[in-house]
């Protein structure tokens, strides 16, 4: 905790630093877990309630760059930017940082913050550090695990593998996709391997390190579909999925940092890193039609089940060359860096297989096969390569009681990526076979005798596609300080060259497309220090943010729940951002931070379900861009031990608007008929909460080595989708997650400890404003002070008890 203490007190820019101690007795292993603990910071979770992405100080995941070692890495997303940090264990990192003011020399497309990962370097002398660990989901103390059947299964589709030309059939495909078994899982399993030393006269560093985790998570989900009928403003629900997720993650990560410094002036390494996700979901689902075969009080209804099989696999790969020389008495540093990364994410195997059923006299029971392609398979893969060189040139200014420092640098990335989407479907081989009965004429899906229906795939889709994206940057940057000021400040270019390019077309107007543009970016941080233990920070930067790379292909991509499309027409958006800080260092581990923050935002893209513009009756769910949005904020942050006791607290009060275009239905005073109006509406930034907070109260016995913590994250309610319709949006109500941890450390380096996550078993529970009197009628209650329930998700805690060791010569 000091050495993070003194990396804040220190900075230039405005930050926040977990230790690698802080996240080893934390109750988090993923990195998207620990990062919640930081001050105005947030997380978008998974269907299983781990954490995913980062909101930071309220802006989504799209307005933050992730970075490892300060290099950009791509992401394994199929559409976006975002990088998922739910794919680094966080017992790789030697430290984890947040940007929230940027310098010019910092990549510009970061308006929320920057989020760095510095993994770890080779130690002065031997290490060996070594944790092994096992644990439990108590959902499944009483609930048996789903899974299926992955062997067989091939990356390729069948049209891949013989060519365009070939029909596939039912042999094609792998029925271990429809081989569900139910059964208690194995006791979950984490182990971490790192050791380092220096040789030949501490000339070389060398450092390995190994992370796996397979861990069992799962959920239920229940969800309402709804929809806006006649004049009336509020949603009718019109259907139930009551959804079960069973989830096996198997999570690696390997790591490596070669350096070997010269003499005290030239130095070299090369790191490596390998992070692999491997997700098996099976998601069962039962539907409830809320038609007018519906009447819970005898217990009757129209269902649909339907039952998803799907792996999904992604990874992530950096390689970076780094050089550090200094000449003219150390007045002169150049640096350089050549990276090499990679992204991908293959989803080989993702099946779906549908059946009607019924509910009578409150039984429930499953009939036959839905008539319309009852069983899918889809496969999806999408890479991302990038090469990338950086350089800095500074110079350091002779100058009497004060420092000063020009400098210039750097980058040129190009990256390359490529998407792939097939979709086969399948129907029973005869008319006779499409009205067998489940439970009578099959007992297994693997029973079913079925034929493919477009035996040729669909690879005309939109998520066929390939994009490139050239970036070049150049910055001058000036750092001056003396004894009570410090200055940083200068100006950083971008220029940009993103393309795409739609592999098989089907009448879009442009198949094709680039966007070009250029921007000047300022920035200047000052930094005033009261005493040596106060000082006042104020920051000015501008940024940017890019679209996506599938959000300007001008295509429509059918999704389970809504219909997706791209928009070529989006602009990319830029934010002037102001920064104002407090910093109080009293003691080593302690501090005392109060600041505010505010953001004024052009063209900022958000998501919105629009009408098509041909056919009204179709609507999409696309990206664009909304005038100016504003964000401003205040953030708190304490950490204070007392003795054997502490408390590390924070807190953020974030408030945006911006104004959309909304559609509203009134009765025309001509006709009497329902027309549709557009009018505006003022809401805040999709997925900002208002307030966030954390508390954290922490046991520390040196002495008998004992360490503890209870962590408390309060997120407030958020727009988590934004409707077409006024008063419709989709809001997340605000919740309180407890997670706790324990260690006591032996002789000789040994120690145990225990985590124990989502204590309370929180739900996520999504709401729309206001209700309809149609939804007072289903059986569940749905209605509680004005809001209507949209979904209810429950994932149950999880335990993990491990042995650790550590040696350091």
């Amino acid at each position: 905790e000091p050495s993070a203490r003194r990396l804040e007190k220190k900075a230039s820019q405005m930050m926040n630093v977990v230790s690698a101690r802080a996240i080893e007795i934390s109750p988090d292993i993923t990195v998207a877990n620990v990062i919640q603990r930081v001050s105005g910071v947030s997380i978008e979770r998974n269907s299983n309630g781990e954490g995913q992405y980062a909101i930071l100080r309220g802006m989504d995941k799209r307005y933050n760059t992730t970075l490892v070692n300060g290099v950009k890495v791509p992401s394994p997303d199929n559409k976006y930017r975002y990088v998922p940090l739910d794919l680094f264990p966080s017992d790789m990192l030697e430290r984890l940082e947040v940007y929230k003011s940027l310098t010019p020399n910092m990549e510009a497309d970061a308006v929320g913050g920057v989020v760095n990962m510095v993994m770890k370097s080779a130690p002065t002398k031997l290490l060996l550090q070594a944790n092994l660990a096992t644990g439990y989901s108590q959902r499944y103390f009483n609930r048996d695990f789903g899974s299926f059947s992955t062997s067989g299964t091939s990356a390729k589709s069948p049209y891949e593998q013989h060519g365009k030309n070939y029909n596939a059939t039912a042999a094609d495909f792998n029925k271990g996709a429809l081989d569900y078994t139910y059964k208690k899982p194995l006791p979950d399993l984490v182990g971490n391997l790192t050791i380092g030393n220096r040789y030949l006269d501490d000339k070389l560093g060398v450092i390995l390190g190994a992370s796996y985790q397979n861990l069992h998570r799962g959920s239920r989900s229940i969800f309402y579909k709804s929809a806006v009928v006649g004049v009336n403003p509020n949603a009718v629900i019109t259907e139930q999925s009551d959804r079960q997720y069973d989830e096996q993650q198997q999570r690696l990560g390997l790591h490596n940092k070669i350096d070997y410094r010269f003499n005290l002036n030239h130095r070299i390494s090369f790191y490596q890193m390998y992070v692999n996700l491997n997700n098996m979901q099976l998601r069962d689902a039962v539907n409830t039609i809320y038609n007018g075969q519906y009447d819970p009080s005898i217990g009757k209804a129209e269902l649909t089940y339907v039952t998803r099989s799907r792996k999904t696999q992604q990874q992530i790969y950096n390689g970076t060359l780094q050089g550090d020389h200094h000449f003219l008495d150390n007045r002169l540093n150049v640096r350089w860096s050549g990276v090499l990364s990679s992204a991908r994410n293959q989803l080989p195997q993702n099946t779906m297989i549908s059946l009607d059923g019924v509910e009578e006299n409150f039984e429930r029971k499953r009939t036959s096969l839905v008539n319309k392609s009852p069983v899918t398979y889809r496969l999806e893969r999408n890479t991302d390569n990038d090469h990338a060189g950086y350089w800095d040139v500074a110079y350091k200014v002779p100058m009497e009681n004060s420092k000063l420092e020009l400098s210039t640098g750097g980058l040129y990335r190009d990256k390359q990526r490529s998407s792939f989407y097939n979709n086969y479907n399948l129907s029973p081989a005869s008319a006779e076979e499409a009205k067998y009965k489940y439970g009578m004429d099959f007992q297994r899906y693997t029973d079913l005798n079925l034929t493919v229906t477009n035996p040729t795939g669909a690879v005309a889709n939109p998520l066929t596609y390939d994009a490139g994206e050239k970036t070049t940057a150049l910055y001058g940057m000036f750092n001056y300080e003396n004894d009570k000021w410090q200055m940083i400040g200068g100006i950083r270019m971008e220029h940009s060259n993103q393309n795409y390019k739609l592999l098989f077309p089907a009448g879009e107007k442009r198949p094709e497309g680039s966007q070009i543009y250029t921007e000047w970016l300022p920035s200047l941080t000052m930094k005033y220090h009261l005493d040596e233990k106060q000082q006042l920070h104020a920051a000015y930067y501008r940024a940017l943010n890019r679209p996506g790379f599938y959000e300007i292909v001008p295509s429509s991509v059918v999704n389970e729940e809504f219909l997706e499309k791209g928009n070529p027409d989006l602009k990319h958006a830029l934010a002037d951002n102001f920064d104002l800080r407090y910093e109080l260092f009293p003691e080593a581990s302690s501090q005392f931070l109060v600041g505010m923050f505010y953001k004024k935002i052009k063209n900022p893209i958000e998501y919105t379900f629009q009408p098509d513009e041909v056919r009204k009756q179709d609507v999409y769910y696309t990206p664009g861009n909304f005038g100016n949005a504003n964000n401003f904020g205040v953030e708190v942050d304490y950490i204070k031990y007392i003795q054997k006791f502490g408390v590390k607290a924070n807190y953020t009060y974030t408030h945006s608007r911006i104004t959309t275009a909304k559609m509203s239905r009134r009765i025309n005073e001509t006709t009497q008929d329902p027309e549709a109006i557009i009018v505006d509406q003022t809401r805040p930034l999709y997925g900002q909460a208002a307030h966030v907070a954390n508390l954290s109260l922490l046991y520390k016995d040196a002495n008998n080595g004992w360490e503890g913590q209870l962590a408390g994250s309060y997120t407030g309610s958020r727009i988590n989708t934004v409707s077409q319709f006024l008063n419709d949006d989709l809001w997340q109500k605000g919740f309180v997650q407890l997670d706790a941890s324990i260690e006591k450390k032996f002789k000789a380096g040994w120690a145990v400890f225990a985590k124990a996550n989502n204590i309370l078993n929180t739900p996520m529970e999504l709401y729309v404003k206001g209700t309809n009197p149609e939804n007072e009628k289903i059986a569940e209650k749905l209605i509680e002070d004005g809001n209507t329930l949209i979904r209810k998700d429950l994932y149950g805690q999880n335990y993990i008890l491990g042995l650790r060791y550590s040696f350091s010569k």
